[in-house]
């Protein structure tokens, strides 16, 4: 409930900003009577008030039952070796950088660094209004080809990391039933950058999820009872996230309705530095040439397109089923 107000809340404030925005432009119009400074200044201020729009469309969309929930974002490198791990670690670098642009809050609550360089993988928490509901949209397998800097010959390399969105839920969600005798529960202890112990105590945790193999890991907090509820919030995102994927394989089965979201093993967007520079959403066809200012958290229009595009899908789901009942 904390959660779905703050998100409600932050949809009003921006909604009555839109409008305050956009009577202050019509009172300046209003003022210009020929005056080309002032009409070149309302000129000027239209894209931010159409990009405000359109992120009001965007942000209806996200009506699911989670979209307005925190989120936990899990990215493993794929094949690749060390740039794989050194890809996994830009990753980590965009999404952060993505979160601060949105006014996230970001905890980073497991992280395993590479031997060469890069990450073995990494969790972040991340905390704000529809948080899940636009990383959804990054769900699966991102892509990178360049010259390797790895590489002594500077050959190029493509290299895989996987990204696993799943939502932060609310106690009372009950749709979710873990058993204490399904938990294999490990302690050990945390390990920072680099290989230093952040303490000397157990305090991080490992929890498998027998029935289903589904393992997490918290070492974030030095008090292991604080690592072990961070982590059950994790494997219950990810538990629903499974359920629900299964519940829609299931729909997309019975009524002949292509996949709508990106699963945590599918290809979602590839990302060209050799030899030539181009970020392309396989998804959604959405191309830019603009790669830095991606890899440097300009997400919003790669996420847009797609949450446009599953928004249509969704309509076209709604309307098998009404076909169907009838």
């Amino acid at each position: 409930m904390v959660q779905e107000k703050a998100a409600i809340e932050a949809v009003v404030a921006k909604f009555e900003k839109l409008q305050r925005e956009t009577k202050d432009l019509g009172d300046l119009l209003e003022m210009a009577d020929g005056d080309a400074s002032i009409i070149d200044e309302v000129i000027t201020q239209i894209p931010e008030l159409e990009k405000g729009t359109r992120q009001m469309e965007v942000a209806r969309m996200l009506a699911g039952k989670t979209d307005r929930s925190d989120a936990i974002v899990t990215i493993h490198p794929g094949t690749g070796g060390v740039d794989a791990q050194d890809w996994a670690e830009m990753l980590l670098r965009m999404y952060l950088r993505w979160c601060e642009k949105k006014g996230y809050k970001t905890e980073i609550v497991d992280q395993q660094a590479g031997e060469q360089a890069g990450i073995k993988g990494a969790t972040i928490h991340v905390r704000g209004p529809f948080a899940y509901g636009y990383l959804r949209a990054e769900n699966g397998v991102h892509r990178l080809i360049r010259i390797s800097p790895f590489d002594a010959n500077a050959r190029r390399q493509t290299a895989f990391a996987s990204l696993e969105v799943v939502p932060d839920l609310d106690d009372d969600v009950g749709e979710i039933e873990i058993k204490p005798e399904d938990l294999q529960v490990d302690t050990f202890r945390a390990g920072g950058k680099g290989g230093q112990h952040v303490n000397k105590t157990e305090s991080a945790i490992r929890i498998t999820h027998i029935p289903s193999g589904v393992i997490v890991a918290c070492q974030a907090e030095r008090s292991q009872h604080k690592n072990r509820a961070t982590a059950m919030k994790m494997l219950r995102g990810k538990l629903y996230e499974l359920e629900r994927q299964k519940r829609e394989a299931e729909f997309q089965a019975n009524y002949g309705v292509d996949k709508m979201e990106s699963g945590f093993g599918s290809q979602v967007r590839t990302y060209t530095l050799a030899p030539y520079r181009l970020v392309k959403d396989e998804r959604t066809e959405f191309k830019t040439g603009a790669v830095d200012a991606v890899l440097d958290g300009d997400l919003d229009d790669l996420i847009e397109a797609y949450l446009m595009k599953t928004a249509d899908q969704r309509k076209k789901k709604d309307e098998a089923a009404t076909a169907a009942a009838q």
